[in-house]
């Protein structure tokens, strides 16, 4: 291992010395190696396509595993079916994206046009090898619209309060489409879960579609409990996903080759977006996401290697059409609140100090209450019960009469229009009589009693008795339940054309106001 990089050292100053322009053989003397030697790398390095600065960020390994490829076919690259061959790769990559093509589809397409060419066999091994060259990173195959890789970058950006002068690190979330390679980055505060469910919402929106999956590192904010073969999500990141009709597809601890297409993504973000904003001061966040969102269109708009396209000419061409379209609202993140269903059955969303129902049934349970800006759900064990527009109102109580038992249904139902309809039904005496008792008792409670005990003679006594009863009181000047049974009790409800005499009256109290009070 030792030797190895000490060899890919001294090829690396072999690349750098060629880029600074000093010949093959003061290169030999500056190294110590060959000129043969030094040949062979300058012309492996020409033919690779590669930058000195994608060489710079490649480690030893994959340097050594580039040129190691390299060297096993540059025997035939002489070969006039070869170069062929390599006209033809770079479109075979393409249709490779689409989940209709295979290699042996493509292979049998090339052979009609070149019936003198490569077998099978040997067309997927220097195709395999030819992938290896131009992609020493990650050599599987990604299909169109299949797949969203995110993490985070390691090293952060700075933010500088203008007016305190302090300085916040923030981070710095990166998205990729595996078969495009469609980069997505924006800085965000934390890596905490509301971070980081809205920095995955805005890469599709970035995207313009959802792909049929995501893939995570295991991030907490993704992942509660990682596992090699059936990992634990968080429960709102599992909720965003589903609203996207995403799957979440965590990547296998100790798995690198699912994360080395947005490794490789971050050391090339490392030099095209920090490289460009290294110098610059930035006093807020969205002042920071516009100077990297300007980058990184650069980045996209950035001729692959070896290709003759951009990762957006790529994108365009295969992939966006691909991706599932969007719900016409944004995800919104659900929080989490227990409570106990109370004996009325109500329970209360503690932020806001309101009440919302639950099915009676559930009287006494512990329930889970998730909840957006604008919607609250009850939930018991896995089960949804209950269903609320969010309601901010201090202490009011929203209702689901289909929640509430028979009885209690049927108190839900009172209210004063309902009691003055009630009252004309049995005639306008008592109608108005109704409506002064509504406006007589300090609580509507008291008042929907009272309407109900008068109200319940008309089928105990008549309509008429009622009515009759109700005008009599009105004389009285007295209103409530009391007066209308003593009335009818003593057959007072008679004497309607008499004003009442004095041992007719009704036992004065503190509560009657007299019938002067109510006009």
């Amino acid at each position: 291992m030792s030797n190895k990089r000490i060899v890919m050292s001294k090829v690396r100053n072999i690349i750098r010395l060629h880029h600074e322009g000093v010949s093959k053989k003061s290169i030999g003397e500056r190294t110590g190696l060959p000129r043969n030697t030094v040949k062979k790398y300058i012309r492996l390095f020409i033919a690779s396509g590669k930058s000195i600065a994608d060489i710079e960020s490649m480690t030893d390994t994959e340097l050594d595993q580039m040129f190691t490829d390299m060297t096993t076919i540059s025997h035939v690259e002489d070969d006039p079916r070869f170069k062929v061959l390599l006209e033809f790769f770079p479109q075979m990559e393409k249709a490779l994206k689409h989940r209709e093509n295979t290699k042996e589809k493509l292979w049998m397409q090339y052979f009609i046009d070149h019936p003198d060419g490569y077998r099978l066999s040997q067309f997927k091994r220097y195709y395999l090898e030819w992938q290896k060259i131009r992609n020493p990173v990650f050599h599987v195959e990604h299909k169109v619209g299949e797949k969203m890789y995110v993490d985070y970058a390691g090293e952060t950006l700075e933010v500088i309060n203008a007016e305190t002068g302090e300085v916040e690190k923030v981070q710095v979330f990166l998205a990729i489409l595996g078969a495009s390679q469609l980069t997505y980055v924006e800085a965000s505060y934390s890596q905490q879960k509301e971070d980081f469910i809205n920095s995955c919402e805005n890469a599709l929106l970035y995207f313009g579609g959802a792909p049929n999956a995501i893939v995570t590192d295991n991030l907490k904010s993704a992942v509660i409990k990682s596992s090699r073969y059936e990992p634990t999500l968080n429960e709102s990141f599992r909720d965003f996903t589903g609203y996207y009709m995403m799957a979440a597809l965590p990547a296998a601890p100790y798995k690198p080759k699912y994360k080395a297409l947005v490794e490789g993504a971050v050391k090339i973000i490392y030099r095209r977006i920090y490289g460009v904003l290294k110098e610059r001061v930035f006093t807020s966040l969205d002042q920071l996401n516009q100077a990297i969102w300007e980058a990184l269109e650069e980045h996209n708009n950035h001729r692959l290697s070896n290709r003759p396209y951009s990762r957006r000419q790529l994108f365009e061409e295969i992939e966006r059409k691909t991706l599932n379209p969007l719900p016409a609202k944004r995800y919104e993140l659900k929080r989490r609140h227990m409570a106990t269903v109370m004996k009325n059955n109500y329970v209360c969303l503690s932020e806001d100090k309101h009440y919302y129902s639950v099915p009676y049934q559930y009287i006494g349970k512990k329930v889970t209450l998730l909840y957006t800006q604008s919607e609250v759900e009850v939930h018991y064990r896995y089960e949804r019960i209950a269903t609320h527009k969010r309601n901010r109102h201090l202490f009011g109580h929203t209702t689901n009469n289909d929640h509430l038992a028979s009885q209690h249904r049927y108190l839900s139902d009172w209210n004063p229009d309902k009691f003055i309809e009630r009252a004309g039904e049995v005639g306008a005496e008592t109608q108005e009589y109704i409506r002064i008792l509504l406006n007589s008792k300090q609580h509507p409670e008291q008042a929907y009693k009272s309407c109900q005990g008068v109200l319940s003679y008309a089928a105990r006594v008549g309509s008429e008795r009622l009515n009759n009863a109700c005008r009599r009181a009105h004389q009285y000047g007295d209103y409530g339940y009391h007066t209308i049974r003593v009335i009818l009790e003593k057959g007072l409800d008679s004497f309607l054309n008499e004003e009442p005499s004095e041992d007719q009256k009704l036992p004065e109290h503190g509560n009657i106001r007299g019938k002067g009070y109510y006009k």
